[in-house]
């Protein structure tokens, strides 16, 4: 396909995205089976460019006086892409292109950025959360958002379960991975230009080995802050697909025993395939339709993590449609969720064991204000430092124990986000039992 063609493509499916509610990767395959000349270099190109239209929609749309899908994609390529006015008046002449540019788009396409923009235009967030965003960041609301509307990078961790990240370094440079600045045992590949197609490590031999997993950097080191130690009973309490679990596992040498548990058995089955490739055999999946399995864990476990259902809010890089779909009914619904779960899993810890939160949200409401609320109530919990606790892990280089540190402010929880950490946004808190 020529650029013309699909530019016109990639307006199509952001319609489908914001017409019909889609997520970008449905409408994206719809577009795909419908348009069977289009190769993988094709899809990835218009991919890209509607993901980074929805990564600054907002900005977007005031720059182009116009939310629709085509202003929303014409100002993805002037403004995200870079191109300019020649390169896109070129496309538009090529045949199945999109009618040509108009006046005023031509105009709007090569103005500089409205400096007086509203924060939550300039910051590409929703505008109903901006008393959140100033709550959380303060006057860093507007450069705190921008740093989520841009592409991530992929993250690698090495399963140290079968490989050390010595051995792992061949095949991770052959992806053109470099050594990750945060971890010890991982990797990361630099996000790529958006017009290509993201890096797929499950091809490689390596990731079928089990020798690698990929893992978000605040994951890791979210997952760190367990700082379980070999020996030890660990309960991943909300384990969905299992990435903190497989972490965990391989953070304790396969020693002691982590327990797996979650709400949703489909998600929890999802691990099984995982489990085998990583060779974790310290690992032992609890069905929710198996009660009296999760009864008997009860009061005796030196670690619970708690890996909360959240707004996602952290992933918004990743996942920009979601961005958009988020409503202030939905958050309150989460709210509930995590304070009904943190109680729950607040009985499986032992006296001295140690109780996780950790949440990929950004918003105060769903972590510091979570963990507040529940230590009000239990007076049988004290906050440790969470940044000391991913430290004594062991997993962190020097950079990586800085960056935390400074995630912990003046508080003793900590909160990554991609700006100061490079990460995906990520909140985390270590609660000990007294008694």
């Amino acid at each position: 396909m020529r650029d013309g063609g699909r530019i016109a493509a990639a307006i199509d499916v952001l319609t489908d995205v914001l017409t019909r509610h889609q997520p970008v990767k449905s409408a994206a395959r719809d577009w795909g089976k419908r348009a069977r000349y289009a190769g993988s270099k094709d899809r990835a190109w218009v991919s890209g460019l509607v993901l980074d239209a929805l990564r600054k929609k907002n900005s977007i749309g005031h720059a182009m006086g116009s939310d629709a899908p085509r202003a929303l994609i014409l100002g993805a390529l002037a403004h995200a892409w870079k191109w300019d006015i020649m390169r896109i008046d070129s496309a538009m002449d090529e045949e199945h292109a999109p009618s040509a540019l108009t006046l005023d788009e031509r105009e709007r396409l090569v103005m500089a950025p409205d400096v007086t923009a509203e924060p939550h235009v300039a910051g590409d967030y929703p505008e109903w959360m901006e008393p959140m965003m100033n709550r959380v960041f303060g006057e860093e609301k507007v450069v705190e958002g921008q740093a989520m509307a841009v592409r991530a990078d992929v993250d690698i961790r090495v399963n140290t379960l079968k490989v050390d990240a010595e051995k792992a370094g061949g095949p991770m440079r052959s992806a053109k991975a470099e050594t990750s600045p945060l971890l010890k045992n991982a990797y990361h590949i630099p996000a790529r230009d958006p017009s290509e197609r993201e890096a797929s490590l499950e091809s490689i031999p390596a990731y079928s080995k089990g020798w690698v997993e990929v893992q978000d950097a605040g994951s890791q080191i979210a997952a760190a802050a367990a700082n379980a130690k070999g020996g030890e009973q660990v309960l991943d309490y909300c384990a969905g697909g299992g990435g903190k679990t497989l972490a965990i596992a391989a953070m304790m040498e396969g020693k002691g025993q982590v327990h797996a548990y979650d709400i949703d058995g489909r998600r929890l089955s999802a691990l099984i395939p995982r489990l085998k490739r990583s060779g974790a055999h310290n690992v032992q999946l609890v069905h929710p339709k198996e009660p009296d399995a999760l009864e008997a864990l009860r009061g005796q476990m030196d670690v619970v993590f708690v890996d909360a259902p959240c707004t996602g809010t952290g992933t918004w890089r990743r996942r920009p449609d979601a961005k958009w779909r988020l409503k202030e009914k939905q958050l309150a619904k989460r709210i509930e969720e995590q304070t009904e779960i943190l109680e729950a899993a607040s009985d499986f810890v032992k006296p001295g064991g140690r109780l996780v939160y950790a949440t990929c949200s950004f918003l105060m409401e769903e972590d510091e204000d979570r963990v507040a609320g529940f230590l009000s109530g239990h007076a049988e919990f004290k906050e440790l430092n969470a940044a000391d606790q991913a430290i004594a892990s062991g997993l962190l280089t020097d950079e990586g124990a800085a960056t935390v540190k400074a995630g912990c402010g003046a508080g003793t929880s900590v909160r990554l986000t991609p700006r100061r950490a490079g990460t995906d946004g990520f909140f985390f808190a270590v609660l000990e039992r007294l008694s």
